[in-house]
């Protein structure tokens, strides 16, 4: 579950967490008056998707040219998602960016302490060009981050102040843990001219699967379906999950990690996808079907790649949902199928019109051939 940027900094305000002063604002004129009591202001898109500042969703303003501005991000549409609101801000003395994250580390099964000197980008793109420029510190969820921990991560960004530092990642951990969160993210964090550290961008991701017991963010959910992609609100209702992407192969696969080898396959063929659909293990011919229409339905998908493993999942189960939604869609589709009752579901599809792989990379092959 995404939390917007106003709802995550309005959390890291009460936990001690220093954000710039801001208006939340829902037409271009609220925006204008906005600025106009700030003199110079940042106007910021809020939507559930990232890379608002590549899209043009994020600018400086003054109140010459607010209205202007504000009209202008309101009428963005970023991957798919329109612009309903803005958040406006107080403009700030920036000294120097850093970035400063606690993560879910799936390997270790331990939060991550993640922190940079290089902050306001890509954290992605920094650890792959300059990953020497990431420091990292895996904490111990039963005692929390440690000094040494904490002045280590001070000198790796060069922060002097390592008090405020400290209360600044103990604020963020205590988010994190309190909260059920998969992430708890600042990029960036500021050094303003004045010497304080102030948290310009805001980003929480809390843990779908906790969510009963965190009644708070259950209505912020709520709250926020109508800001998600609908095809992503559909899928959420199924239990299931979806991503969109800006591609043109649809994916449905069960398992977040076949997800992203069907992803890498995909890429490493020279295509894109444009989502990819996780079933989850244990779902029957209903959800496939679902999983199959919904796919469909997304006007970028030009082909549809199927990849799912017969475990929990039977494969025979799989081919029904897939037969049976398959009348009528006049998209050409790539299925591998492999696991339990994997020779009953070839026999359920054998007169199906659908391209049969042997493996994922297989799949990937011929999925990407019929786009081009």
């Amino acid at each position: 579950m995404k939390l917007h940027e106003y709802q995550s900094k309005e959390i890291f305000r009460n936990y001690g967490i220093p954000t710039p002063e801001g208006i939340m604002c829902n037409t271009p004129e609220e925006a204008s008056k906005a600025v106009r009591q700030f003199q110079t202001a940042a106007i910021k898109a809020q939507v559930l998707v990232g890379g608002r500042g590549k899209a043009g969703g994020i600018a400086i303003a003054t109140p010459e040219n607010a209205t202007e501005t504000a009209l202008r991000i309101m009428g963005l549409t970023i991957k798919g998602l329109p612009v309903g609101k803005v958040l406006v801000e107080q403009s700030v003395d920036i000294k120097q960016e850093f970035y400063l994250s606690i993560a879910l580390d799936r390997t270790s099964r331990r939060p991550l302490l993640i922190a940079s000197a290089s902050g306001g980008v890509d954290i992605e793109e920094v650890a792959r060009t300059s990953p020497d420029l990431i420091h990292k510190e895996l904490i111990d969820p039963e005692t929390g981050p440690q000094p040494e921990q904490l002045e280590h991560t001070a000198t790796g960004l060069g922060i002097s102040d390592v008090t405020s530092l400290s209360g600044m990642v103990n604020s963020l951990y205590t988010i994190y843990d309190e909260l059920d969160c998969t992430l708890a993210e600042i990029n960036p964090l500021v050094l303003t001219g004045d010497g304080g550290l102030v948290a310009l961008d805001a980003k929480i991701n809390i843990d779908d699967n906790a969510l009963f017991r965190q009644l708070a963010m259950q209505q912020l959910y709520e709250k926020n379906l109508e800001d998600l992609d609908p095809l992503e609100v559909q899928v959420k209702k199924l239990g299931m999950s979806y991503v969109a992407m800006d591609g043109d192969i649809g994916c449905i696969v069960n398992g977040a990690g076949l997800a992203l080898a069907t992803l890498d396959m995909i890429s490493r063929e020279g295509g894109t996808p444009a989502n990819f659909m996780d079933v989850r293990g244990g779902a029957d011919a209903f959800h496939v079907g679902r999983a199959v229409e919904i796919t469909a339905s997304n006007p970028r998908t030009k082909v549809m790649l199927i990849n799912m493993f017969g475990g929990l999942t039977l494969c025979d189960e799989i081919a029904e949902g897939i037969h049976d939604t398959l009348q009528g869609l006049d998209i050409p589709v790539v299925v591998r199928l492999t696991g339990t009752n994997q020779e009953k579901g070839w026999e359920i599809l054998k007169d199906a019109k659908v391209s049969v792989a042997q493996s994922t990379a297989e799949a990937a092959g011929i999925a990407v051939g019929l786009v081009s």
